[in-house]
């Protein structure tokens, strides 16, 4: 059994056997134990687009990395994510930290997702054998367009809704919920 900690409602985790999917309802902030986890806190607050970013829920990453530091699992924010820095959290290729998580970089669209999404993972636990499904695949999506993407106006690319842009691709999810099952502490 793992817990799957800030997830959509209906999203991949609610149908996977052994899993215990914490959504807005239940409130994964005050998720106790004793499972390991598998996080995907909001980005909002921490992400490169956070000068566009209006929610109040500035404490749900750091308490998912206290969930994955106390139970063992995996957080997953976009590289880059202001969270890795404000925790002293190790980066990609950097040496364990005190409880033993260590960061890996990887693209979701590798596991189907629509958009080229770089995301790091901070992992407590287990050490993944990183095998994405579409290795090298391309986005058929754009997360958003930057002035340079309007003028070139390209037609190759769309530019993703906020709903594809939230959804955890279910190979990605099932891979997330595999590490987390072999990280309990």
């Amino acid at each position: 059994m793992i817990a799957a900690l800030y997830v959509e409602r209906g999203g991949p985790y609610f149908s996977m056997p052994g899993v215990d999917p914490w959504d807005v309802e239940r409130d994964a902030r005050k998720y106790e134990g004793p499972h390991a986890v598998v996080a995907h806190p909001p980005c909002g607050p921490w992400g490169q687009l956070r000068s566009r970013y209006k929610g109040t829920d500035h404490d749900c990453a750091p308490a998912a990395m206290t969930a994955v530091q106390r139970f063992g699992g995996v957080l997953e924010h976009p590289a880059r994510s202001l969270l890795w820095r404000a925790h002293q959290l190790p980066e990609p290729g950097e040496f364990p930290d005190r409880f033993g998580g260590v960061t890996i970089a990887v693209n979701q669209v590798e596991w189907g997702h629509a958009c080229a999404k770089p995301t790091w993972l901070y992992i407590v636990g287990a050490r993944p054998v990183v095998e994405p499904p579409y290795p090298g695949r391309r986005p058929t999506h754009a997360i958003w367009w930057g002035r340079r993407e309007r003028e070139r106006g390209d037609a190759t690319v769309l530019l993703a809704s906020a709903e594809i842009r939230r959804r955890t691709p279910p190979l990605f999810a099932q891979w997330l919920a595999d590490i987390a099952s072999r990280s309990a502490t």
